[in-house]
């Protein structure tokens, strides 16, 4: 049984983004169903919007620093940076070539984001990119992807591109399916707790970084938008604030939300907030103390290669198949 996912290296990486999906990529890898964890940075997909070349690098050895310092094991998961294995461009060609126009631009997220980029064009890649994510999955023959509500589109995307792809050349692709984790916890804005934590968020009070200092981390917690009563109750459509601060404050504790409230039955908004920085605090000084030691590291390197290479070895043997199927090189 494989498990595949990938975040961007777009910088920020959240409370959000941690109490989502890293934290549960840490808790996969004890488990016994997995055979096999990888776990990638996402590149190509962040050059579909502009980025300062610098930077992004910068972001691609940071996100690696990341996954490690939240407790990714390269003893029990491989660890690489996708654009370092060329078989998923070279994948993802072959899969436009048997995807419809159609297909992708219905995709609820190009809609989204093409309306974000038309002050300085909207890129092909926009468009295409569901197909990549698509290649990102196919080519490892990945049995479970972790989706969010925002993403399961493009897994029935990808879905129906195996189906298709066997139908019309023979048995090639595993057909993934969407792994939802009940542990998974979805993290509002600090700012606005309709909508989701969000790294691009113009508004940085919004959003926690894993990297922020961690006395203006917990002033951000401080300052989350609550409502006008004062019980610690959660009840997300009257009291959204209070039940994203109880969520977070459960993940990060261990404890059931419903222990939270009744540890915090007879105290104020105030009290409950100073509880939810502390834990907010000790995680990002845990995260920061082991991101410092590895970020420069010689070993950060030799765990990126060990996953590149792994990565590789498999990709390749795929992608033979898959050419040989289509009929692509000089084999007859």
């Amino acid at each position: 049984m494989r498990f595949l996912s990938g975040i961007q290296p777009s910088g920020n990486i959240t409370l959000g983004n941690y109490l989502g999906a890293i934290k549960n990529f840490v808790a996969l890898q004890n488990e016994e169903k997995f055979d096999d964890i990888l776990v990638f940075i996402a590149d190509l997909h962040a050059i579909t919007i502009p980025q300062d070349k610098q930077e992004l690098r910068k972001n691609i050895r940071s996100l690696a620093a990341i996954y490690l310092a939240s407790g990714l094991d390269p003893k029990k998961c491989h660890i690489f940076i996708q654009s370092e294995v060329p078989f998923h461009t070279e994948l993802s060609w072959i899969l436009e070539c048997n995807t419809y126009i159609g297909e992708v631009q219905r995709m609820t997220q190009f809609k989204d984001k093409s309306k974000k980029e038309e002050t300085h064009g909207v890129s092909t890649g926009l468009l295409t990119y569901p197909i990549l994510m698509a290649s990102d999955i196919l080519l490892y023959d990945t049995n479970l992807v972790p989706v969010g509500k925002d993403q399961k589109q493009h897994l029935e995307l990808a879905r129906d591109i195996a189906m298709r792809f066997n139908q019309k050349y023979g048995d090639t692709f595993v057909i993934p399916e969407p792994f939802i984790s009940p542990k998974s916890a979805k993290i509002m804005s600090l700012t606005d707790p309709e909508k989701k934590m969000s790294k691009s968020d113009e508004n940085p009070k919004s959003y926690i970084s894993l990297l922020d200092d961690i006395n203006i981390a917990k002033k951000k917690i401080k300052s989350a938008v609550t409502d006008s009563d004062t019980k610690v109750k959660y009840d997300i459509e009257n009291k959204a604030g209070i039940s994203n601060l109880l969520t977070i404050a459960s993940s990060l504790s261990g404890d059931t939300i419903e222990k939270i409230e009744k540890d915090f039955e007879n105290k104020n908004y105030q009290e409950f907030k100073e509880y939810v920085a502390n834990l907010v605090g000790d995680l990002l000084a845990d995260i920061q103390e082991k991101y410092n030691k590895i970020i420069n590291s010689k070993e950060l390197d030799e765990i990126l290669d060990e996953g590149r290479n792994y990565a590789t070895y498999l990709a390749s043997k795929k992608i033979n198949k898959i050419k040989n199927k289509v009929g692509l090189g000089r084999k007859l």
